[in-house]
């Protein structure tokens, strides 16, 4: 069969499976734990791709943009198709690098369930802690693969126990890999899984010999005991001795992992072709359909909640979750929850700023990685791309216009890094600046900003890599280019005791009499909050006279007044964090008092107040892991030392077979800068590291 063939049919089975034979799927790790490589395997396996692509020969099938195949990593999220046993299988392929978190934070808003691959040799890594976490944060059954298990220093058990140690869950383990053999054992069914042919397409099942069934008898039992903790009946059975049969124990264990109590692990390498289609049979058997996940939680414009249930019923919900420019043009990818959504529609949505826009669903697209393909139409549980939409921005909720409602938005982190940019010789700087709105708009961790005191326009990121990309993808895709300086760190600033100022704020009248006179005077109180715990502020002042009162439009300046003064601090003009801010008291000059003279008041009062509060500027501070060569590790630990870095725990050769070892430890972003080449130079091009944002704080 044609790949064009096949693309086709995985086409037509989206648009007619059943709710509860979809699985809609996020493929997540940390970097280079092999998610992409995984994810071909399972595309060739159920016949949604005719071959494998490769990530190291840049031929691999979901990473289609010209920089993942340069750079040889995921940078944007893919999503495409793949049947299986009568199920359709919706896989969203997630970048593992810290740079783009946010790919993986708007994708599992969406998803139902997870498959999350750890490398069989460095186990629980630094992303994956942070994929953990915004997996919980939306409830998202799990799977895992321990993937790489044919790399020198591989161990499935000691990934079991890192996953206990670091994720704080018991893992159930379903497969146990061979390398060796090329084969695997099914705990549940007591067989040997051999995987033959080329490409490993051929699976034969047989009785496991008692010499291999004996070392992993004992999770055999504790897979039995995991699934009796979701079946009383099943525990009945099991802790009298009895061998359930594998159906009945299935079941329990799809109950209590979509329930988040049970996390099964499975054992292989992609890239050789070993233990990949149990991870697929699993997918079908214990990740929850559409229909079993629960019901999301929208907002109406009078702020009351409203219960949207996955299915046909009800006026339209859907949720644009990311928004990619694709040939030049404007693509929003969405996932349909109620009614269906159809080419010509005019739907409504709220944005970020509370306005309601309505707009037109020109064209409708089923996607596969790069390629997109015509539709009418899209049911609930699809992943779709509209154009057509020019406003409509990550996080907004397409409605039906005469029923409203928003869905909960998608948190972005702040940038962290900035550029400072301008056009090269002969490219036009309007051209630039609109390019460079396009992408601030598809990606909400990337922001264009001018810096008040030079005049310099700044590029702001997630990091060297992010900003990295974003420049070769202006001159790839916009023919723009830059002149960039040195990175800059971005800064914020907060207070280290408490300090109490006031200000009277009076611009005499002008001599022509058309300006008058104003005054008002704003005493303001600031004190230091915990690292992280942001900003609070109360504006419920005392006034004077007593009998005065203040009106919504002066109630609202204030408020206005103490944001601003926040917004930039004493020492850098830094955005201010972590401070309790309080407006003590308002005296009132009569129609002296515009809003105008109490905003002036209170940001003045208040900028006052953080200059006496003592002033100190706090630094992004990332958590890091580094892995060296055990024979280099007393030169990395000193040149981090010499970084300032808060070392945590090092871990040698002793836990592992190979001699590598790893140091956790907490470093200012600012000593991290081109740190990448010091490390090749201190290990011989063989140390590697990764990083991902903590906090802000004193360093």
């Amino acid at each position: 069969m044609s790949q064009s063939s096949q693309h086709s049919r995985s086409r037509q089975q989206a648009a007619t499976t059943a709710l509860d034979q979809v699985r809609n799927i996020g493929i997540a790790a940390h970097v280079d734990a092999g998610k992409t490589t995984l994810t071909e395997r399972i595309l060739f396996y159920t016949g949604a791709s005719h071959k494998i692509g490769e990530v190291h020969d840049g031929a691999a099938h979901m990473d289609w943009m010209a920089e993942e195949q340069d750079h040889g990593i995921t940078i944007t999220a893919a999503v495409t198709k793949a049947p299986w046993r009568d199920h359709l299988l919706q896989l969203v392929d997630t970048p593992g690098h810290v740079d783009f978190t946010i790919e993986v934070e708007r994708s599992m808003r969406v998803l139902d369930g997870v498959v999350l691959v750890l490398d069989a040799v460095r186990g629980v890594e630094p992303q994956t802690e942070t994929v953990w976490r915004q997996r919980c944060r939306f409830g998202l059954p799990v799977l895992f693969f321990v993937n790489k298990i044919d790399r020198p220093g591989a161990d499935f058990l000691r990934v079991l126990d890192a996953i206990r140690e670091r994720l704080d869950v018991e893992p159930v383990a379903m497969t146990v890999p061979l390398a060796e053999q090329h084969a695997c054992i099914d705990l549940l069914h007591r067989r040997l899984l051999r995987f033959h042919g080329e490409q490993g397409e051929e699976l034969s099942a047989e009785p496991c010999p008692d010499a291999l069934w004996a070392p992993v008898a004992e999770l055999h039992e504790a897979l039995l005991l995991a699934a009796a903790e979701a079946d009383d009946d099943l525990a009945d059975l099991v802790l009298n001795g009895g061998e359930p049969e594998p159906e009945r124990v299935l079941a329990a264990l799809r109950r209590g992992t979509l329930a988040g109590r049970i996390f099964p692990c499975f054992g292989g390498s992609a890239l050789r072709n070993l233990g990949v289609q149990p991870v697929i049979d699993a997918a079908v058997d214990l990740l929850p359909a559409p229909l079993d996940r629960p019901a999301a939680i929208a907002r109406r414009p009078d702020g009351e909640p409203e219960t949207v249930a996955i299915g046909a019923k009800g006026p339209l919900v859907a949720l644009v979750f990311k928004v990619q420019l694709w040939d030049g043009r404007r693509h929003c990818f969405t996932r349909v929850y109620r009614n269906r959504l159809k080419v010509g529609d005019t739907v409504a949505f709220q944005t970020a700023d509370g306005r309601v826009l309505k707009e037109h669903v020109a064209r409708l697209f089923d996607i596969d990685a790069g390629r997109k393909t015509k539709l009418e139409e899209a049911g609930p549980g699809q992943i779709v791309l509209i154009a057509g939409l020019r406003h409509a921005a990550t996080g907004d909720t397409l409605c039906d216009p005469e029923h409203l409602l928003a869905l909960e938005r998608i948190e972005a982190r702040q940038p962290v890094l900035s550029l400072a940019i301008e056009p090269a010789a002969g490219t036009d700087e309007e051209k630039l600046l609109e390019v460079l709105d396009k992408v601030e708009q598809e990606d909400p961790t990337l922001k264009v900003e001018e810096d008040p005191e030079t005049g310099q326009r700044l590029l702001r990121g997630m990091g060297e890599l992010h900003l990295q990309i974003v420049l070769e993808r202006l001159e790839r895709e916009f023919g723009q280019q830059v002149r960039t300086g040195r990175p800059a760190v971005a800064v914020r600033e907060t207070v280290t005791h408490k300090a109490r100022a006031e200000q009277l704020h009076c611009r005499p009248a002008s001599p022509d009499g058309k300006q008058p006179e104003l005054s008002a005077w704003a005493m303001v109180e600031v004190v230091p909050r915990g690292r992280g715990e942001g900003n609070a502020v109360s504006c419920r002042p005392r006034l004077r006279p007593e009998t005065a009162a203040l009106s919504a439009e002066q109630q609202q300046a204030l408020e206005d007044g103490l944001q601003a003064g926040l917004a930039s601090g004493p020492l850098q003009g830094a955005p201010v964090d972590d401070v309790a801010v309080a407006l003590i008291e308002v005296e009132l000059f009569g129609q002296q008092s515009t809003p105008d003279a109490l905003q002036a008041a209170a940001t003045r009062a208040l900028v006052k107040a953080l200059s006496e509060a003592g002033p100190v500027a706090l630094h992004p501070v990332m958590r890091v892991e580094v892995v060296v060569p055990e024979s280099n590790l007393g030169s990395v630990l000193g040149d981090l030392q010499q970084r300032r870095a808060a070392i945590q725990a090092t871990t040698t050769a002793q836990a592992s077979v190979d001699d590598s070892a790893s140091i956790r430890c907490e470093v200012a972003l600012e000593a991290l800068l081109g740190y990448t080449t010091e490390l090749r130079s201190l290990t011989q091009g063989r140390g590697q590291y990764s990083m991902e944002f903590e906090r802000f704080d004193v360093v």
